[in-house]
């Protein structure tokens, strides 16, 4: 029996995390590509809509991770320590797994396949700006690359074993969204700079709309592995795990913050409509400086992919193969499974790596749902708030608004991968 815990060691194996350790996983796992599209979603947006959507999503965001937090050990002695543990409690054993299981594994499936086009785009990006006088590399063979990192890293077996990873990544995104504010101030207001929307036609404009609420959405993305994280937080009844791990929380909102804004709106204010989908490619010089800025965000997205791809891991190899198809949990299987899981994530990846498309489609389609909405249903069903009570019209405004998120931002999405496609020669 021991020898068989020794090899399965699912990803909150271990709960004997400090609270900072939350703040780098969280950090980590929310300021990721996301913020690199904030200032292209801001053109689309324009001023006011755009801030008051950016204020709005750290607010309900946090609120709902405040929630999720406060959810984990609702159960006396027990710990709920996955998103779909807790919407089992929530919804019943099968409902339940049937409305959060299939939206994490969208999530998080398609957190990764952005990853893995940031990576190669930031490691294509890196080159050209050190070598320009190098032949061009197709975008392709850097998403390979950057993949081969992922064969050797997907074996490490945890969270825990993760936490210097994500401690660096956290540092690189604070790094190179520094360097992206700061990079556009160097720069400069360009000339004839317009805010004005880009398209050239009403629908456009709007589809434009729909498509940046789920770039932002896509930004505010923590939460699909926040229960993960506190459940490798030590816990007893006087000092349960929701302290350290909100302290954890407050501190990653505060770095959320520091580096979301600024990128946002300088990058906005600088470049105006004629901003890239991924800020970092809109700037050029200093050189040295764009090029480390990309290199940061390959180590970054390296940490994400990760932080990302663990909970998958150990649903895949824990919960379906060993406990569904009785395999035998061993080194061997966990070895076929990861190897597998990074290849066709690389694989999609190539296949379409539309940025800003992808970032509007799975911020909409799966993000909205998990972050702003499903824990405050969760939240009214549980605890059950007295109708209209401040309460219960919290919960029910972010229900409306994530819900028009999650159904207008993918139409966008859509309509952007398709324009985008139109021009694209695949594996060209």
């Amino acid at each position: 029996m021991e020898k068989q815990k020794e090899v399965q060691l699912p990803s909150n194996s271990g709960r004997n995390a400090k609270w900072w350790y939350s703040t780098f996983h969280n950090v980590t796992a929310m300021v990721g590509a996301g913020v690199l599209g904030l200032p292209f979603a801001m053109a689309a947006l324009g001023w006011g809509p755009g801030l008051a959507i950016l204020v709005l999503s750290w607010i309900i965001t946090l609120y709902t991770l405040w929630q999720m937090v406060e959810m984990h050990e609702m159960v006396p002695g027990k710990r709920l320590d996955t998103y779909n543990e807790l919407g089992q409690h929530a919804f019943g054993e099968k409902l339940g797994l049937w409305i959060v299981m299939p939206q994490q594994l969208v999530v998080q499936v398609g957190s990764d396949i952005v990853y893995m086009v940031t990576g190669g785009a930031s490691l294509q990006k890196f080159h050209n700006t050190v070598c320009p006088s190098c032949k061009p590399i197709k975008l392709s063979f850097f998403i390979m690359i950057f993949a081969s990192a992922h064969f050797v890293l997907s074996h490490l077996p945890n969270l825990n074993s993760i936490s210097g990873v994500s401690l660096v990544a956290a540092v690189m995104s604070m790094s190179y969204s520094t360097i992206a504010w700061a990079g556009s101030i160097h720069k400069g207001v360009l000339e004839n700079v317009q805010y004005s929307s880009k398209a050239t036609t009403t629908a456009g404009s709007v589809f434009n709309f729909f498509n940046a609420l789920g770039s932002v959405a896509f930004a505010f993305a923590g939460h699909n592995v926040v229960l993960e994280i506190q459940a490798t937080i030590p816990s007893t009844p006087e000092k349960p795990s929701k302290g350290p791990m909100w302290k954890g929380v407050i501190v990653a909102y505060i770095v959320v913050a520091l580096c979301y804004f600024p990128v946002a709106l300088i990058g906005y204010w600088i470049f105006g409509n004629g901003v890239k989908d991924n800020i970092l490619v809109s700037l050029e010089n200093p050189a040295w400086l764009i090029a480390m800025a990309n290199f940061f965000v390959v180590l970054h997205v390296i940490g994400s992919y990760q932080v990302f791809a663990m909970p998958v891991f150990d649903l895949i190899e824990n919960k379906w193969l060993v406990e569904k198809l009785n395999f035998k949990s061993s080194k061997m299987l966990r070895f076929i499974v990861r190897n597998v899981y990074v290849a066709l994530t690389m694989f999609i990846a190539i296949t379409f790596p539309f940025f800003g498309g992808l970032l509007g489609f799975f911020g909409g389609f799966a993000f909205a749902p998990t972050t702003y909405f499903l824990p405050c249903i969760m939240w009214l069903k549980l605890y059950k708030p007295k109708r209209f009570s401040l309460s219960w019209w919290i919960n029910w405004i972010c229900i409306v608004l994530g819900v028009c998120i999650m159904i207008l931002a993918p139409i966008g999405a859509l309509r952007s991968i398709i324009l985008e496609a139109k021009t694209y020669q695949f594996y060209s």
